[in-house]
């Protein structure tokens, strides 16, 4: 009967479902079929000798499969701590690991767990091949935890699987942790900085990043100076110490900088173009919105200025066009913005860059602008970050991508109410982490 058993290789609970009604059809006993049973659970498990399986209980009324092992009498096994075999057993304790579900019903394996006496180690508890240290669920019921939660809410994970979501975040920060704690920095030269809202109010997570790889190297709740000391402190944990990052790709948070140049004095700073796109875009909207109480053609046209040309639809474009005729503070400031725009497009060398640069501060000094002149003396005060990207080419793409992952788990999660798990989840996401789940 094994013989003709180990030919299905059940390896799923359909194929499992498929052995046992051909079981009951060739079986004529109901000790004949509860011997197939159980070894064709133990074939699905995995458990070999000394460990059997002693009982199987289906309980329906309350939805649940009961798998008792044992294991027998003078058996031996190895050390969990160090892996030496053929140990004595000095004394047992009961435990019981939850397992992926038999079709909609729990699943449970309970066992007589053997305490071993290691002649190094001393006394430890044996570790069976479905379960790890300190944790009530099978590495396969873990697995399926950790793939569901790159997909869908923590709390309809638990509801699905019927666990509570504090014991599903045990499990996905238990693995993440694990896999973030072993992955190397030693490589990393450039990163990124920049910080996203944790949840509703002045929650604030920072995140660094690896600029050329991609992937997050480290996150931590805060905005200000002291994250980059806490980055720094990580940094021996993965094989790499401050001195290796050279560059640093940031926005002109007075913070950061202060961070930056007290816990990674060597690395030179590139403020990213589009932080300061994004600061001369809220200076031409200014202009707008001051203008436009006197002027009531530019009333709803708020995109047309903050939008490249190439993005504007047809009807838009002629807008511009007729707009642009009219002797408008808006549409200088909008030139302007066009102008150092073009120096980020087109301008290829240092030194030329510097030089168009300047030109176009002194026209914004000109232009009588007071939020382009504002704009201006901003730029002035970061002058050197901002013409470093000449030399660097660090722009802000590889973090704007992690950003957009980081927005959708918050949108999918519908928010965090603790921060850790926030950033176990930026994690799971977007540190390319080899999380070793179990197939």
């Amino acid at each position: 009967m094994t013989t003709l058993m180990s030919s299905f290789a059940p390896n799923s609970v359909f194929a499992v479902l498929r052995y046992l009604e051909w079981a009951r059809e060739i079986c004529y006993t109901v000790t004949e079929v509860v011997i197939v049973e159980k070894e064709l659970f133990s074939a699905a498990l995995g458990i070999e000798e000394p460990v059997y399986i002693e009982a199987i209980e289906f309980n329906m009324g309350e939805g649940e499969l009961h798998i008792h092992m044992n294991f027998r009498r003078g058996g031996r096994f190895a050390c969990s701590e160090c892996g030496t075999r053929d140990l004595p057993v000095h004394d047992t304790a009961d435990k019981t690991w939850r397992h992926l579900n038999f079709f909609q019903y729990k699943c449970f394996i309970h066992l007589r767990t053997p305490r071993t006496i290691c002649p190094d180690c001393g006394l430890r508890l044996w570790l069976p091949p479905w379960a790890r240290r300190q944790s009530g669920f099978t590495l396969l019921f873990e697995a399926l935890v950790m793939a569901l939660a790159k997909e869908m809410p923590v709390s309809q994970i638990g509801a699905l699987v019927g666990e509570h979501d504090t014991r599903i975040w045990r499990i996905i920060r238990g693995y993440v942790g694990r896999a973030h704690a072993k992955k190397s920095f030693a490589g990393v030269k450039n990163i990124g900085v920049d910080e996203t809202s944790a949840k509703k109010g002045h929650s604030y997570v920072t995140i660094f990043a690896d600029m050329d790889e991609g992937e997050v190297l480290f996150a931590t709740e805060g905005k200000d100076g002291e994250t980059m000391k806490t980055f720094t402190e990580e940094l021996p944990k993965h094989e790499a110490k401050a001195s290796n990052i050279k560059e640093i790709a940031m926005d002109m948070s007075p913070a950061f900088i202060s961070g930056a140049a007290s816990f990674l004095p060597e690395a030179g700073l590139t403020f990213d173009r589009f932080h300061v796109m994004k600061a001369l875009n809220a200076a031409v909207d200014s202009v707008r919105r001051q203008e436009v109480k006197q002027n009531p053609l530019l009333r709803k046209t708020r995109y047309i200025w903050l939008k490249n040309p190439e993005n504007l639809n047809e009807d838009q474009q002629k807008q511009l066009a007729t707009l642009s005729k009219e002797n408008l503070k808006t549409a200088k400031a909008y030139q302007l913005k066009q102008t150092f725009q073009d120096i980020y497009r087109l301008v290829k060398e240092p030194a030329a860059a510097a030089e168009a640069l300047e030109k176009w501060l002194n026209w914004a000094d000109r232009s009588k602008l007071p939020p382009l002149r504002k704009f201006a003396k901003m730029v002035k005060r970061h002058k050197a970050g901002i013409l470093r990207f000449f030399t660097t080419r660090l722009t802000s793409g590889r973090m704007e991508g992690i950003n957009s992952r980081v927005q959708e788990i918050k949108r999918r999660a519908r928010g965090f109410r603790n921060t850790n798990n926030f950033i176990a989840m930026i994690y799971l996401e977007a540190a390319g982490l080899d999380l070793k789940l179990p197939t």
